[in-house]
């Protein structure tokens, strides 16, 4: 129906003559601010004033008997309903958000499909993981602005003995008696890291129409446990250096987290998702003394089991170095990988799992679109820990998707 307005030929000439060229993110910005103004105070104000007009009238006519009787009536009525607006106004106007919502999001997704933030795989170079030591070694050499030093703010994690039993009881499957809980009524389980990497939690039920931003890079899933809202996502984008805040106030380590790309979760109207929210805490590392990250923006957990069919379908290859600089092997699956790791032992595991690169094959939840660039690029400190830049391979989970349904 927005398209179609669009067609109207007064339309047209608007939007021509005002040199609109980006439509929809124009739109989408236009009906944003629509979206704001139309809420319970602003509506409520507009009624009071028309009261006020009214008891206007209502006093002019006060020696004329017959007509004062039925505009004092009017008044009332007015003044009636009213009084039942102030206690109704916020539910009715959610169909009205929801459907304004529903055109920003599709709007929004139009003008992904678009514009530049568009991956094409083939010009994807990516220096894969930054192992641990490697990142502490870079980070007490270059003093990244993103870290804070001794004496900073710092944002205790949450303790896991205050949340451990909430959480369980939340996320249990079953109930005492050993029936089986609704689906609605059961929030992600929580490990003790996703637990301290909160300074507070609350579980909270996201209801559609939504949207989730995650910041991953070619070696992530797309499906995995942190992200943040609209508000955030936004918040990040505005900042004068985007990957700075995100690494400084979402206090993600470049071991963890190379970035370069994002992906986006839609929760459809008339949909709802159970997640663990609230602000980050910071984030300390053993060999990393006197430095660490801040935290304090609020972040977003919830992730499904991985042998749920909506987790990401991964592909692993061995780096092979050579004097032309390094190259991938050839594909080994999951399985591949869990085979030959499963008689290791950790020392075994994680060496073999270094030579290794994970890249997403596929992403395969219905409700994710992308991956997108974020235009911060795939190094850190400048691309200084490695000579290399690997050229992924075609592979669809590094290409970008919209998600195939309505939102």
């Amino acid at each position: 129906m927005v398209i179609v307005y669009l067609r109207r030929e007064e339309v047209q000439k608007y939007i021509k003559a005002r040199k609109i060229d980006r439509l929809f993110a124009w739109l989408a910005t236009g009906v944003k601010e629509l979206r704001g103004r139309v809420n319970t105070k602003a509506l409520l104000a507009a009624f009071d004033t028309g009261i006020s007009a009214l008891e206007g009238m209502v006093n002019k006519v006060r020696l004329v008997p017959t007509i004062y009787r039925k505009a004092k009536a009017a008044l009332e009525q007015a003044k009636a309903i009213r009084l039942a607006a102030n206690q109704h106004m916020e539910e009715t106007l959610k169909p009205v958000h929801d459907i304004l919502t529903t055109i920003i999001l599709n709007l929004e997704r139009r003008t992904l499909e678009r514009e530049h933030a568009i991956l094409n795989a083939s010009n994807i170079h990516f220096c894969g993981a930054l192992p641990e030591a490697d990142a502490i070694t870079l980070m007490r050499q270059h003093q990244p602005p993103w870290l804070s030093k001794t004496g900073d703010k710092f944002i205790d994690p949450a303790q896991v003995i205050d949340y451990q039993g909430k959480v369980d009881n939340l996320s249990a499957k079953l109930d005492a008696a050993g029936n089986p809980r609704p689906k609605e009524d059961i929030f992600p389980h929580l490990s003790e890291q996703n637990i301290r990497s909160f300074h507070t939690l609350q579980a909270h039920t996201i209801k559609g129409p939504a949207r989730l931003y995650r910041i991953l890079a070619p070696n992530s899933r797309g499906m995995s446990d942190c992200w943040v809202s609209e508000e955030v996502f936004n918040k990040l984008q505005n900042s004068p250096n985007p990957k700075e805040a995100w690494r400084r106030y979402l206090a993600v380590w470049p071991d963890w987290n190379v970035n370069g790309q994002f992906v986006i979760y839609d929760v459809k109207a008339g949909e709802s998702l159970n997640v663990w929210r609230g602000p980050a805490s910071s984030q300390k590392k053993d060999g990393l003394v006197g430095n660490f990250l801040e935290g304090g923006w609020e972040q977003i957990v919830f992730k499904i089991e991985r042998s749920d069919p909506g987790n990401d379908t991964m592909m692993y290859y061995e780096l092979l170095k050579s004097p032309k600089g390094t190259t991938l092997g050839p594909p080994l699956t999951q399985a591949h990988i869990n085979h030959v790791t499963a008689s290791m032992n950790k020392s075994e595991k994680d060496k073999f799992l270094a030579r290794h690169i994970g890249l997403r094959l596929q992403i395969n939840h219905p409700n994710i679109s992308g991956p997108f660039d974020t235009g911060w690029g795939y190094t850190e400190f400048d691309g200084v820990w490695t000579s290399d830049k690997i050229g992924l391979p075609a592979l669809p989970g590094q290409t970008t998707a919209i998600a195939k349904r309505a939102i």
